[in-house]
């Protein structure tokens, strides 16, 4: 059994073999191997592209999928996560995931003895940042010295892009505001593997010659005390930003996104965007990581 949980869990090999399966089942056809599996959703936190490409994922693959809601299920709460790891091993053959505390996931994940895979948490995103790296190699073919740019909060999908920089050894720039930062400990264990991951505050800096440009909202989903927005106008991406790229760089954003904020109309619907491949290869990054949960290796 292989839990899902974080990308600095992998091996850089592991990761490599994600990517290339992903790109794979999305060309060609894949094995129905979770025929008779059945497999719960626990979300906290309401979603478009994760559940529905886990759930269409599973139901591709043979399985059965399903949901408990924010309104059915919050961990911890009518009884210890650890009973509700225990109930649910008894009734399923995975537990996916998305809740707001990152301790509660480990938690259940060391209760349960079927793989939990983490669909999100307030500290990571895993899955999202698996489909960005798929889209990134759909477009720009390889790692080797290229140069992604990421903009604005430091956020949940930092932290797993910071991961996967240290594991892949690309230039990870990192564009925020002063006083905004990515967590230390992190940090300092991925900057160990990889010396080409920086913050600056300069935006012009952080876009020069990059081959992919990144950035989220500036508001994370249930954030109840979000920093002011206008700390992050200045790390709005749009065509400024996006001339200083590599011409043929790309933009990505995991989506919901908020046009003429934390990016311009132009940028999110123009050339530059690949917003919508990313989207969909959530789809087939999952079937991947389904299958890594499941088989324990390729």
């Amino acid at each position: 059994m292989s839990n899902f949980i974080d990308l600095k869990d992998l091996s850089r090999d592991q990761l490599l073999d994600l990517i290339s399966l992903s790109l794979k089942w999305k060309k060609e056809a894949h094995p129905k191997f979770m025929a008779d599996k059945q497999v719960v959703l626990i979300f906290e936190k309401p979603s478009l592209r994760t559940r529905v490409s886990f759930e269409v994922g599973i139901n591709q693959l043979g399985g059965q999928s399903y949901l408990l809601n924010e309104k059915e299920m919050q961990l911890g709460e009518r009884e210890t996560i650890e009973d509700t790891a225990n109930v649910l091993e008894r009734y399923a053959d995975m537990v996916i995931i998305r809740c707001f505390g990152h301790g509660q996931l480990i938690k259940y994940a060391r209760a349960s003895s079927v793989p939990v895979i983490n669909a999100l948490t307030d500290f990571s995103h895993p899955c999202q940042v698996l489909a960005d790296l798929v889209t990134f190699i759909e477009h720009a073919h390889n790692f080797d010295n290229k140069k992604i740019a990421w903009f604005g909060d430091c956020n949940n999908v930092l932290q797993s892009w910071i991961e996967a920089a240290a594991l892949l050894n690309f230039e990870l720039n990192i564009a925020c505001p002063e006083g905004i930062k990515p967590n230390a400990k992190t940090m300092s264990w991925a900057i160990e593997r990889n010396k080409n991951i920086s913050i600056t505050h300069n935006p012009i800096q952080a876009a020069d010659g990059a081959n992919c440009i990144i950035t989220d909202t500036w508001r994370s989903m249930g954030d109840t005390n979000p920093n002011p927005e206008n700390i992050f106008v200045p790390f709005q991406v749009n065509n400024k930003i996006m001339k200083v790229a590599d011409k043929k760089a790309i933009f990505m954003h995991c989506l919901p996104a908020y046009r003429d904020k934390e990016v311009s109309s132009e940028v999110l619907e123009g050339d530059y965007s690949v917003v919508f491949d990313e989207a969909e290869n959530r789809l087939h990054a999952q079937k991947a990581i389904m299958h890594f949960c499941i088989n324990r290796k390729f």
